[in-house]
């Protein structure tokens, strides 16, 4: 069988040279004799690995020099605790802007060790808005201010970044990271699931601010103590040593788009031609607020649950895969990450045009 245009929203399609890079060092990486998966991470050749997966960060995100790269296990989810643990011992506070189900997972998890303030919230309407923020809902001594910058499953983006002051800025970024330029100054700290936008899955990264580090809460885990994967440059214990690795493929591949900037001028096409097709069509609507669509995740439906099921059927039969929206939103979503092709997204509009001329 063919390679199929593999829209699903994690883990999702990797860069098909990335595949084949992979393939061709599977047992023998750079003459060392073994494959990655098998070589100690103690190692002086997976040392290498790891280093230059963290410099690639560090060049590609343009990450200032007072902010550490952790490479961590547990998934964005895990972060939901480690956050609070690490960044709210202070004050036993922080805000949440509820923009969908992962920032509502993290509140309830915060509320766990810390007080929550829900600054905003957009389940009034599925959630398929960003809501506008009243700087005075704000505490004024809350330990961090969190919010989930791309919403994988209902397709918004915050494309203005609240005014927290002194109160450092934490974003959940997983589906959106590398797709776009971010100043990474502007946040205290950046968590990020690999398996949508930069590897497989089992690697969370972790851009935190140094001052963020060493004041964790005495019941914290030690392997939640960011201080702990600081300190020991990620191999407190065994990291993800393959996810690493092929993470950092992933990212040679980005430089050699151009960078991140590159990458998101394809981006920005790729999602153009698909929202513009939304915005023009009769049959096809997309569930998201112009102002707020995210350039990743693009849900949308018809009028029916019946020509929802038949199109999802249809579109599968011709290569177009994992196209099922979230049972929340339901309809269709299309995950359109920077592995991505533009023809993949050309060729799943102009299907979409046939199923609309024949329904």
């Amino acid at each position: 069988m063919e390679r199929v245009y593999n829209f699903s929203a994690g883990p999702s399609m990797l860069p098909e040279s990335v595949l084949k890079k992979a393939a061709d060092e599977m047992l023998n990486y750079n003459g060392s004799g073994m494959s990655v998966m098998e070589m100690s991470h103690r190692s002086k050749v997976y040392e290498e690995i790891i280093n230059g997966c963290e410099a690639l960060v560090r060049e590609l995100m343009h990450v200032p020099d007072n902010y550490k790269v952790l490479f961590l296990q547990g998934g964005a989810s895990s972060q939901f605790a480690m956050v609070p643990m690490n960044l709210g011992n202070k004050n036993k506070k922080c805000d949440i802007v509820v923009t969908g189900q992962w920032a509502k997972k993290a509140a309830e998890e915060a509320e766990r060790y810390i007080t929550v303030n829900r600054v905003a919230s957009s389940a009034d309407k599925t959630f398929s808005y960003i809501p506008k923020l009243d700087k005075s809902t704000f505490s004024k001594d809350a330990d961090y201010f969190y919010i989930c910058m791309n919403n994988t499953i209902y397709g918004t983006k915050f494309n203005t970044l609240p005014d927290t002051g002194d109160i450092p800025l934490v974003g959940d970024i997983s589906s959106m990271i590398m797709s776009e330029e971010i100043d990474v100054s502007k946040f205290g700290c950046l968590i990020a699931g690999a398996q949508k936008n930069l590897g497989p899955a089992g690697v969370t990264l972790v851009i935190i601010r140094e001052d963020l580090i060493g004041d964790c809460m005495d019941v914290t885990p030690t392997m939640f103590n960011y201080q702990i994967h600081a300190d020991n440059g990620s191999m407190y214990n065994t990291p993800p040593t393959y996810a690493i690795y092929v993470m950092k493929l992933v990212m040679e591949w980005i430089k050699e788009q151009g960078g991140v900037s590159a990458v998101q001028k394809v981006n920005e096409k790729k999602a153009k031609i698909l929202y513009d097709y939304l915005d023009s069509s009769k049959m096809f609507r997309g569930t998201v607020v112009k102002e707020d669509r995210s350039l990743m995740n693009i849900p949308f439906v018809t009028d029916s649950d019946e020509l929802n099921a038949k199109f999802i059927k249809e579109a599968t039969a011709k290569g177009f895969v994992n196209l099922k929206g979230h049972r929340t939103v339901g309809g269709m979503r299309a995950s359109i990450y920077n592995a991505m092709p533009v023809e993949g997204v050309e060729k799943l509009v102009a299907f979409m045009k046939e199923f609309e001329a024949n329904n």
